[in-house]
């Protein structure tokens, strides 16, 4: 059995190395440095939304002003849409380098309004950025390998690994407290700097905790690696330096070799439209409505909206004015013409997503990196949902448009204070008024 006694003196032993200190030194730096530049670039993302609120309402309200219809009234104004940092986004930042987090839209067709600045697929990330997430996945189980790889080779190569076996109380109480003394202080300047950080920036404690629990079980994991990989017979005769080099490969093979790998060929297997393909789709459907008949716009829009099936009346023929409801509705046609396109890309991501988190199950580092994403609300589905907010906002403001248009009742500026305005989970919002 372990006591107080084994735990003093082997911190006296480990403590005693200068190598230990600068390690621990090296680690807590990275921490601070990584939590730093993560909260330095969330704090600007924010500071950019709110500055950019103001100024959209302003520009709404401006434009508005010199609008004497409905139809000009939605072309002219844009909406801001936007995905807030969450108090821990900090940590990882995730898919918000890949994904947009913020978009200025109108009443035209939608789906081009997304894409147009996310041409490329929206591919899983490998090692990502220099956050707190890619320290303690990719970096932290380097320190942890250079910290116990020789925890009983040392011993053996100075022959005194039987003797301490032969003269301690509990020869397994030895190790234990060595690799306790070595591992808690690495997880307390790790974590250390991270509560602090995330005290600071308002996360509450059960995420912060979260977050703590999953970097211990990563320490966990990797110790048990390199532990077991020291500790195997086939190995016993191994020098230390034999031992590193083993240890280091399966950091190789778990951390790069497997999620590049794994990487290539998800892509590879998964089909996925590109962002540009859903963008032509959409604005070749909406040009090329201007050259073709009227009831074949029509047609296509009641099918979808048939309550305004009998607020059509539009005959260019007869009347060469230019029509809003008619402009509009083939802009509805537009979506609806990329929409399979559309689907079918976030089912792809999806689809990615999921079986790139099968991978990580071969990989310890990649799935710290998916799990603290999830805690930070950064990953796949996060900015898929935000998406989805921008869709429902969008099919909010054609609502709003749509009975302005076709029922056409007289302009009024005062009607413009039930216009619809963006807040972040609007789909669920959305949904949840729905059902009641």
């Amino acid at each position: 059995m372990m006591r107080f006694t084994d735990l003093k003196r082997e911190a006296g032993f480990v403590f005693g190395h200068r190598q230990i200190k600068l390690t621990l030194l090296v680690v807590f730096f990275l921490s601070v440095v990584s939590l730093w530049t993560g909260f330095a670039e969330m704090q600007e993302q924010q500071a950019t939304i709110e500055r950019l609120l103001e100024k959209d309402q302003a520009e709404r309200d401006s434009a508005l002003a010199h609008q004497s219809n409905y139809g000009s009234a939605a072309y002219y104004t844009f909406h801001l849409t936007y995905s807030p940092p969450s108090p821990l986004a900090f940590t990882a930042v995730g898919e918000r380098d890949v994904f947009p987090w913020k978009h200025r839209i109108r009443m035209l067709a939608l789906e081009g309004q997304i894409y147009e600045s996310d041409a490329d697929n929206p591919e899983l990330a490998f090692l990502g950025r220099f956050d707190f997430a890619f320290v303690t996945s990719v970096l932290l189980p380097l320190f942890i390998i250079l910290l116990l790889y020789d925890l009983k080779a040392k011993e053996r190569e100075a022959r005194r690994f039987d003797l301490l076996n032969v003269t301690a109380r509990n020869a397994h109480a030895i190790w234990t407290a060595r690799v306790i003394v070595t591992l808690v202080p690495l997880a307390l300047v790790t974590l250390a700097p991270l509560v602090v950080f995330g005290l600071i920036n308002g996360a509450s404690l059960l995420s912060i905790l979260t977050v703590c629990a999953i970097v211990i079980g990563n320490i966990a994991i990797w110790s048990a690696i390199v532990l077991v990989i020291g500790a195997a017979k086939r190995f016993a005769s191994f020098s230390a330096t034999h031992l590193a080099s083993i240890m280091l490969g399966a950091w190789l093979v778990t951390t790069v070799i497997v999620p590049v790998t794994a990487h290539t060929v998800i892509n590879a297997v998964v089909e996925t439209p590109e962002g540009g393909d859903i963008v032509l789709t959409q604005r070749e459907a909406v040009n090329s409505a201007w050259d073709k008949p009227v009831k074949d716009t029509w047609r296509a829009f009641i099918a979808t909206h048939p309550q305004w099936a009998d607020y059509t009346e539009f005959d260019p023929e007869r009347d060469s004015s230019f029509n809003w409801k008619w402009y509009y509705a083939f802009q509805q046609v537009g979506d609806q013409t990329a929409s399979d396109l559309s689907k079918a890309y976030q089912a792809a991501t999806l689809q990615k997503d999921t079986i790139a988190s099968y991978v990580a199950l071969l990989s310890p580092s990649l799935l710290t990196q998916r799990l603290l994403s999830s805690a930070a609300d950064t990953n796949v589905n996060a900015m898929l949902g935000y998406e989805n907010d921008v869709r429902a906002f969008h099919k909010a403001l054609r609502k709003f448009y749509y009975y302005h248009l076709f029922k056409d009742p007289e302009f009024s500026q005062e009607s413009f204070e039930a216009l619809p305005q963006f807040t972040p989970n609007m789909r669920t919002l959305g949904e949840s008024n729905k059902e009641n």
